[in-house]
């Protein structure tokens, strides 16, 4: 075990089922996702049980439609000290919506969880990091809305989301419309020049633990630079539903060393210290403020009209 320090990284869960995911999407709608046995409460509650074994208090980003279908679970997260943030409301990648669309549903998502936590909501997390070039318009509507702060932003180059060049630490975000909103990027350690993603979820359980750790390190220069850590329900849970008709490669994607994920997640914890997003936030500097089209600028890229 490695000597401890006082930066305190965000440790986040973001609550979603295994049929939810984007993987997915392709082979699961929506409309068909109350077809398939539900694992979410009972992987959540393994994961608020390793949480209180540890005595840590995370970030959890939950699903609007998962926060209505099981209201409990998200009273049990805040009872039990949790931070709660927004995960949107069903899962779809923000670029592939209207403004009007993702306007309505994170609204929706916002009031459910305020309803049952009786507290605000300020943060946000965009369904599969999907704040890209293509969707900066998002982060006018989340001020909007009332968001203060959001961590949605990979700053790397992926099929499905990232930034690339954009800011690898927290930085402010000030929207077209005035807003300020606080951005917490996913983790990425710099390796021969590339950003190479080290925020956990699928790269964590591909990578040996040996490289996730080494990368951890790395991208917070030996504990000085607070950093995200992320993962989903459905990754300790190899018991799972196997979905028909998905592709090799989103079979890889999803399925690999998923009996592995927990008790590296524990070493993870062993290695680390973890605490809640706000407390990362808090011993974060802030050095960096971007407007929408200087972020946009960053990538190459003008920023992208919204969509009609």
């Amino acid at each position: 075990m490695m000597n401890k320090n006082t930066i305190t990284h965000a440790m986040t869960v973001d609550v979603e089922d295994y049929y939810q995911v984007a993987a997915f999407a392709k082979v699961i709608k929506p409309s068909d996702w109350d077809n398939w046995p539900s694992r979410v409460e009972q992987n959540t509650e393994r994961l608020l049980q390793l949480f209180a074994n540890h005595n840590i208090k995370i970030t959890f980003f939950i699903l609007g439609w998962v926060a209505e279908k099981y209201p409990q679970l998200v009273k049990t997260i805040r009872q039990q000290g949790h931070e709660i943030a927004s995960h949107g409301f069903s899962h779809q990648l923000i670029y592939n919506q209207s403004p009007e669309v993702f306007r309505a549903e994170t609204a929706k998502s916002k009031q459910i969880l305020e309803n049952l936590t009786q507290i605000p909501i300020t943060g946000y997390r965009a369904a599969s990091y999907s704040i890209t070039r293509k969707s900066l318009w998002a982060l006018d509507i989340l001020a909007e809305l009332g968001f203060t702060w959001d961590s949605s932003i990979f700053p790397t180059h992926h099929d499905n989301y990232g930034i690339s060049g954009s800011p690898e630490e927290p930085y402010r975000i000030i929207t077209t419309n005035g807003a300020s909103l606080l951005e917490f990027p996913l983790t990425t350690a710099k390796v021969m020049g590339q950003a190479i993603p080290a925020a956990g979820g699928g790269y964590f359980r591909q990578y040996p633990y040996a490289l996730s750790k080494w990368l951890f390190e790395r991208a917070s220069l030996n504990q000085t630079k607070p950093q995200i850590f992320y993962l989903h329900p459905w990754e300790i849970d190899p018991e799972q539903p196997r979905v028909p008709n998905a592709s090799w490669f989103s079979n890889f994607r999803h399925y690999t060393n998923l009996k592995r994920c927990l008790p590296r997640l524990e070493q993870m914890i062993s290695d680390f210290q973890f605490g809640t997003m706000s407390e990362s936030l808090g011993t974060a500097k802030v050095h960096k403020t971007l407007t929408i089209h200087e972020l946009a600028a960053n990538t190459g890229n003008k920023q992208s009209p919204a969509p009609t």
